[in-house]
């Protein structure tokens, strides 16, 4: 495979830049874990145990980065219930700018070259049908395990923030920032709604060193014994004037009460995001599982179904 060059917090730097330029011009091209807020999310929790089976490959114009490949390699997950799982595929993450869109080619080769001979997967925007047509060239097909409400694939929903309902709790919930509640609180609060899972403190601790990262605007629901019953974790893009959430997430005896509606409410009309005026909320929204009722008031006009070889 020759010279493997790792991921950087740099170069997230860098590909959250052009995420924010697609973003920008055209959305719906933004490919599956590709965004702004997931790549610092996916970057930050993960690159503590994982990054030396995270090559990366960058394609410039110049002094302007234009396409990107991030692989994931096989590896192993130990989670909160003691559970392990062994990773025996891998996945790209990868965006291409649309102006130069012939280097997908360029990054399906590098992938290929790089996972060598097992299964591999890929997320690209079911928007983008040119690189789609060059996915199926390289013998790449629909991934059937990714399709229909039990799959896992990323759906692109935004609204405008202009004018929103003030959240509501039910009775005896409070609304708490990790700014104020601290590490141990966020953790527990992630743990809460999406264990099993790695997630742990060094792995939150990698994600507030990330300069997306802002404790106020990582918030939390406290159930009335204490405990931590939902969170979600806000992604301001100052560029664009958009706000993502991820992850989002509720514990399950807590669920259907309104509470991811709530959290995601009170995020986006908080101060730190309410001083920055009119703003839109893109949000890639994973898996095709409904979600509390009511929640939803947004238009989806992308989604990035899976590929497999």
């Amino acid at each position: 495979m020759g010279t493997v060059e790792l991921l950087t917090a740099g170069d997230v730097e860098l590909m959250q830049g052009l995420a924010q330029h697609i973003t920008a011009t055209r959305p719906e091209l933004v490919n599956g874990d590709a965004s702004y807020g997931e790549l610092a999310w996916n970057w930050g929790r993960g690159h503590a145990d994982h990054n030396a089976s995270w090559p990366r490959r960058l394609w410039f114009s110049g002094d302007e980065l234009v396409a990107w490949g991030w692989a994931q390699l096989p590896h192993r997950v130990r989670r909160n219930d003691r559970s392990v799982k062994d990773v025996t595929g891998a996945s790209l993450v990868h965006q291409v700018h649309p102006d130069h869109a012939g280097l997908i080619d360029d990054v399906i080769a590098w992938f290929d070259a790089t996972a060598g001979d097992i299964e591999r997967t890929a997320l690209p925007g079911a928007a983008d049908e040119f690189a789609l047509a060059r996915w199926a060239a390289h013998g790449y097909e629909p991934d059937p395990g990714a399709l229909g409400d039990q799959g896992s694939w990323t759906q692109l929903n935004e609204r405008e923030l202009a004018e929103i309902e003030e959240p509501v709790l039910p009775a005896g919930f409070r609304f708490r920032t990790a700014e104020e509640a601290g590490p141990e609180a966020a953790v527990e609060a992630h743990l809460a709604g999406w264990s099993p899972s790695a997630y742990t403190a060094a792995s939150y601790e990698g994600v507030r060193q990330t300069p997306a990262y802002r404790g106020d605007l990582h918030v939390l629901v406290e159930a009335p014994d204490g405990t931590m019953a939902a969170s979600a974790i806000l992604w301001l893009d100052e560029v664009n004037k958009t706000v993502e959430f991820e992850p989002v997430g509720t514990h399950p005896d807590h669920r259907r009460r309104g509470l991811g509606r709530a959290v995601m409410r009170t995020g986006c009309t908080g101060p730190g995001t309410r001083e920055r005026g009119t703003l839109r909320s893109p949000a890639w929204a994973r898996r095709a599982t409904p979600g509390p009722a009511g929640c939803t008031s947004a238009s989806a006009s992308g989604s990035c179904p899976g590929m497999r070889r």
